[in-house]
Formats: C-alpha cells, structure tokens, sequence
C-alpha cells in the first residue's frame, strides 16, 4: 500500500517540477523565474526524498540535503544580485 502511494506522489511531483520549467522558461519578468527556480529546487527535493523511501535507501536523503544547502544559497545570491547589482560586498 504504502508503495503505491509514494509512486502516486512521485507521479504528483513529476508533474508539478514540469510545470515549474514550463513557468521558468516562460516567466514573464526575472522575479517570476527566480520564484520558479526556487520552487523547481524544492519540488526536486521532495522528488528525491520520495525516490529514497521507494528505494529505502539512506543516500537519498544526504543528496536532498546537499541540494537544499546549495538552492538557499543560490537563492539568496540571486536575490542580493536583483537588489544591489552586487553579490559580495
């Protein structure tokens, strides 16, 4: 049971990281992309999450974290380049 519905919430997730790279490659502005990606990088961490439980493997789970450090950071970056014009100040 527990099986059928994580391959129902993968199929859930596939869908909805497919509709984030449709908004990211036709975002209307910059913000609008920037949100996609930022929701594209969450959706991918569930999508791995969810991929682990199905495999019961624990590797997984270190994959998700290491993407979710990475996608804060990037965010953040983009977001102090929007504002100031400038990541390091």
């Amino acid at each position: 049971m527990l099986h059928s519905v994580i391959l129902l919430c993968l199929c859930i997730m596939a869908v909805a990281v497919v509709l984030n790279m449709l908004r990211l490659l036709k975002g209307p502005d910059l913000p609008d992309r920037i949100l996609a990606l930022d929701t594209l990088y969450i959706n991918a961490i569930a999508l791995i999450i969810l991929l682990g439980l199905y495999l019961d493997s624990d590797l997984f789970f270190e994959a998700a974290l290491l993407i979710a450090v990475m996608g804060f950071v990037g965010t953040v970056a983009i977001a102090k380049h929007l504002l100031r014009g400038d990541i390091i100040e």
